[in-house]
């Protein structure tokens, strides 16, 4: 089942990323036995992609997971695995980048990364990462040599690909202006109700690959609403295909030319979020849904403050809001 997920090149060209990951953040951050079971199965079933971060206390579990799928037969080799995982913003200084991948390494019990993030473009001052946070923490990032340890790291073999998430354009744009190496990709929310033309247009045109998150609305999370599975928009085109509103969802993403990341840890849906990839929008439909008024699930209050970096969502987003 694995290799029926498409897959896409990224521009550092060491290797292709499966278009459909598995996410592992449960909120509130914590390691559990049922996400192992989880992400467990979705190997079982042909997931391939598999997106952690430090923040989400998620990459000691997911490692775990790893050696057993490997002991159980279920894949042969780790390479068979694209594995993805985050730099907090906790870590995101020149000096703490490669000690904070040496250390994700170590918890995912692996001698590389397939694809390491800069979580958000933004830093705070050096402790443990975790959510929530002391806004008199936040500090700027001084992105310019943040990028260049991350770059070392690509270059020392730890991470095949380096990128970023929740970058605006203006941000991504900041950051070409000094960068060796361009970022392979940007990780941003993306859904029907969320759908970031402007942004993927411009990462198209600068040969950064999307990659979506929250592709259902992060509902049951403090960063997503419920307002994706109850569109009414989504709702009547489910019930015309004899879809659900997350196939639908999941769908129109895909047909976008991202790459998704889908989370659930009921086995079920984890089945379900795979039948999206055996059928198609009518431009009908594909013209509803790009008609939906749009309404962004995370403005990163967290991240604003009077005395910090960004004053206003706007400022954090560059008025991609």
């Amino acid at each position: 089942m694995g290799s029926s997920i498409p897959e896409v090149e990224l521009s550092s060209g060491k290797r292709t990323m499966p278009l459909l990951g598995m996410g592992t953040a449960t909120y509130p951050f914590v390691a559990s036995e049922a996400k192992k079971s989880a992400i467990l199965y979705a190997i079982e079933l042909g997931y391939r992609h598999f997106d952690a971060a430090s923040v989400y206390q998620s990459e000691q579990p997911l490692g775990e997971v790893i050696v057993e799928a490997l002991r159980l037969g279920y894949i042969k080799l780790r390479e068979e695995l694209f594995i993805t995982s985050k730099l907090w913003c906790t870590d995101a200084d020149h000096h703490l980048v490669l000690h904070a991948l040496q250390n994700t390494l170590k918890k995912l019990q692996l001698e590389y990364l397939d694809l390491y993030l800069i979580h958000f473009p933004v830093s705070l001052n050096p402790g443990e990462p975790k959510v929530p946070f002391n806004k008199e923490d936040l500090l700027p990032m001084d992105l310019k040599s943040v990028w260049e340890a991350m770059e070392e790291c690509q270059r020392l073999g730890l991470t095949k690909s380096i990128g970023v998430s929740n970058f605006s354009c203006k941000k991504i744009t900041d950051l070409l202006s000094t960068a060796k190496i361009p970022p392979a990709v940007n990780q941003v929310e993306m859904h029907p109700l969320w759908q970031q033309k402007k942004l993927r247009e411009f990462c198209v045109a600068k040969g950064i690959h999307v990659s979506a998150y929250s592709p259902l609305g992060g509902n049951g999370t403090p960063w997503g609403s419920s307002q994706v599975m109850d569109c009414e928009v989504l709702k009547e085109i489910a019930n015309a295909r004899g879809k659900t509103v997350a196939q639908v969802s999941l769908r129109w993403v895909y047909e976008q030319g991202v790459s998704l990341l889908v989370k659930s840890f009921n086995n079920e849906r984890i089945k379900e979020n795979l039948h999206f990839l055996d059928w198609s929008l009518s431009e009908e439909e594909s013209y509803r849904i790009s008609l939906i008024q749009q309404c962004k699930g995370f403005p990163a209050l967290e991240f604003v403050s009077l005395d910090g970096p960004f004053k206003s969502p706007e400022e954090f987003w560059d008025g991609e809001i």
